[in-house]
C-alpha cells in the first residue's frame, strides 16, 4: 500500500486527500498543513515509486502503468482507511489523477481542487513532450527532469517551486521516470475522454498568470462547463501552492466551505492582488 499521513481535525470535519505530480512527493504541500489542518482532515499520499511509496517501485511489473492503475492505489488507501467522501487536491500532473478518479469514484469526491492544471497540450508543451520522448532512453533523467523544471517554470519567482521538485525528483530513479513518462503517450486519449465524458462534481482550477504552458486551455474550456470555476493567481507561476501559497490556501479553504455550507460564491476570474 502506498505511504500515507493523516491529521486529524475532528472525526466530522471533512476529509481533504492531496495528490502530487509525478517526481515529486507529498512534501510539495509542505505550505498547506498548518492552515488546512485548522478546518479539515488531511490525507497525503505519496505515490508509487515516489517519496516512501519509493518502495513499490517495480512491484506489478506485470502490469503496465497507466493512469487508470496509479488511481486505483489512492482508492486502496481510501477503502483501508474507509474514507466514505473526500475533497480532492492534485497539482501539474497529479491533477489528471484526480481526473481519472472522478471517472472510477465519482459518488466519493465531494469536490475537486486542480492547481496547475494539464488539460491540453499546446504547441510548447507538444514540442517539449516530443523532445523528452527522443531523448528518454540515453539522456540522464535529471538532465531532462532540470531542463522540464526551467521550461515549465522559468521565471525568477518561480525558482522555489523548481528547487522543491528538483529535489524531490532526485528520489527517483531512472527506471521509475521512464515508467513516468511513458505515460504522457496516454494523455491526448485522456484529454479527449474527460472533454466528453465530465462528471458533476464541483471543480475548482488554481491557475498562475504566468503559467504559459496550461493556463490557456483551461481559460477557454471553463466558460462552457457549469460546475467549474477558475481562480488566476496573479504573479505566480505553475505551482500555486508553493509561489502563493497564502492566497491558495485561502481560496481553497473558503471554497470547500462554502461547498459545505451551499453556499453560492463565484469565484470565475477572482483577480488575487498580493502583498
Amino acid at each position: 500500500m502506498l505511504y500515507y499521513k493523516e491529521y486529524i481535525h475532528h472525526p466530522e470535519s471533512d476529509w481533504v486527500v492531496f495528490i502530487h505530480g509525478a517526481g515529486g512527493s507529498s512534501a510539495v504541500w509542505y505550505k498547506q498543513l498548518k492552515d488546512f489542518k485548522q478546518h479539515f482532515n488531511l490525507l497525503f499520499i505519496d505515490l508509487r515509486g515516489h517519496g516512501k511509496s519509493a518502495n513499490l517501485s517495480g512491484k506489478d511489473d506485470g502490469k503496465d502503468y497507466s493512469f487508470e492503475f496509479i488511481a486505483s492505489d489512492i482508492v486502496e488507501v481510501l477503502d483501508h482507511l474507509k474514507l466514505a467522501k473526500v475533497h480532492l487536491v492534485g497539482v501539474s500532473l497529479g491533477t489528471i489523477i484526480v481526473r481519472q478518479l472522478g471517472d472510477m469514484i465519482t459518488d466519493r469526491i465531494k469536490s475537486m481542487i486542480l492547481v496547475g492544471a494539464i488539460t491540453h497540450f499546446n504547441i510548447k508543451s507538444r514540442f517539449w513532450v516530443a523532445m523528452g520522448r527522443m531523448c528518454k532512453n540515453f539522456v540522464p533523467y535529471m538532465w531532462l527532469y532540470r531542463l522540464f523544471a526551467f521550461v515549465i517554470m522559468p521565471a525568477k519567482n518561480h525558482k522555489e517551486s523548481r528547487i522543491v521538485f528538483i529535489q524531490e525528483a532526485q528520489k527517483l530513479c531512472q527506471r521509475e521516470f521512464l515508467r513516468w513518462f511513458k505515460l504522457t503517450g496516454q494523455m491526448t486519449g485522456l484529454f479527449k475522454k474527460f472533454d466528453v465524458h465530465l462528471p458533476m462534481i464541483p471543480i475548482l482550477y488554481v491557475m498562475g498568470d504566468q503559467d504559459h504552458m496550461f493556463l490557456d486551455p483551461i481559460k477557454r474550456m471553463v466558460d462552457n462547463v457549469k460546475n467549474a470555476a477558475l481562480v488566476v493567481v496573479e504573479e505566480c507561476g505553475h505551482v500555486v501552492n508553493i509561489e502563493q501559497a497564502q492566497a491558495f490556501n485561502d481560496v481553497v479553504i473558503s471554497y470547500i466551505k462554502d461547498l459545505k455550507s451551499n453556499k453560492k460564491t463565484s469565484y470565475d476570474g477572482l483577480p488575487l492582488a498580493l502583498d
